[in-house]
């Protein structure tokens, strides 16, 4: 499949005008008590499921002990974030229990904790699991509903100093992929993400402890997800700094035609152009082989065009 520029017009998506008048990133994340300067170099946020369905690696760290040896190996790898989710989010999924979540999830937190010294995020939409989370420890709450769903999430994050992530989704994942119709693709993301931003900050959440996140694969067709990611710089408007969670997703299957376990070229080629366009985290399985990806774009940015 070929994404041709006539294929999406700027105004259907609702570009504005504005959306190069930030072109680098000068950001920094609080979590607690790590701020993480995300201005010279892009984050890798390392994925670890510790749910039985995901559509990745469903299964393969449901015991604490592959899941510490996987958290360790993202470590090793370059991993700057270790993301920690019980609940699997992928299209169709069905929700789990509170007190479920918490099994999966609070074990593998403290586990790590007590071994190793890195943020650790814990990717949930639910309050109670947020601030377990953070009571053993964790610095950034990951909510894929962006406040949708449990506004008493930004409350826990005020509490504890924490990072939060908000993202774009247009509803539950059983069903967001029967809702992909937009007015503005672009401005009605963007729209939804600034909704969430100033609920946070309302309820308190500092400024600086807020990533956005437009969503890919959370309520969009394949032709969606690869406009967000051309024109991501336009999110830059909202002065957050941007993460990315493209890996391995169903829109880079469909355009290679590649099963879930063929996907690592795409995915390097959308995390490349995800990074030139203003990502600042990537959120990643592959952690060592998308950290060389994230080097090399680095490098590529950081040259000075002064001496040419």
């Amino acid at each position: 499949m070929i994404l041709r520029e006539n294929a999406v017009k700027q105004p259907k998506l609702g570009l504005s005008d504005e959306r190069g008048a930030l072109d680098t990133n000068t950001f920094a994340f609080k979590c607690r008590d790590t701020e993480l300067d995300l201005s010279s170099r892009t984050h890798i946020m390392g994925v670890l499921n510790t749910t039985p369905d995901s559509f990745y690696d469903g299964g393969n760290y449901t015991h604490l002990d592959a899941a510490l040896k996987q958290a360790e190996k993202m470590m090793e790898e370059g991993a700057d974030i270790i993301d920690i989710g019980g609940e699997s989010t992928r299209p169709g999924s069905l929700p789990v229990s509170v007190e479920k979540e918490l099994e999966r999830v609070i074990p593998v937190v403290r586990g790590i904790r007590k071994r190793f010294d890195i943020p650790l995020s814990v990717d949930t939409t639910k309050s109670a699991v947020a601030r377990r989370a953070l009571d053993e420890g964790a610095s950034i709450v990951n909510d894929i509903s962006g406040l949708r769903f449990d506004p008493d999430i930004a409350d826990v994050a005020h509490d504890y100093g924490a990072g939060i992530v908000l993202t774009h989704t247009t509803s539950r994942p059983l069903d967001m992929q029967s809702n992909t119709e937009y007015g503005s693709l672009l401005g009605d993301i963007k729209l939804s993400l600034k909704n969430s931003v100033n609920i946070a900050e309302l309820k308190g959440v500092n400024p600086a402890s807020i990533v956005i996140d437009p969503g890919f694969g959370f309520g969009k067709t394949v032709e969606q997800n690869l406009a967000i990611l051309k024109y991501l710089k336009s999110f830059l408007e909202l002065n957050k700094p941007i993460l990315i969670g493209t890996s391995n997703k169903t829109f880079i299957g469909k355009v290679l035609d590649a099963p879930t376990g063929d996907r690592i070229e795409g995915t390097a080629a959308t995390i490349a152009i995800g990074i030139l366009n203003g990502a600042s985290i990537i959120r990643v399985h592959e952690t060592g082989y998308m950290k060389r990806v994230s080097q090399m774009i680095d490098a590529i940015l950081n040259v000075s065009c002064e001496s040419y």
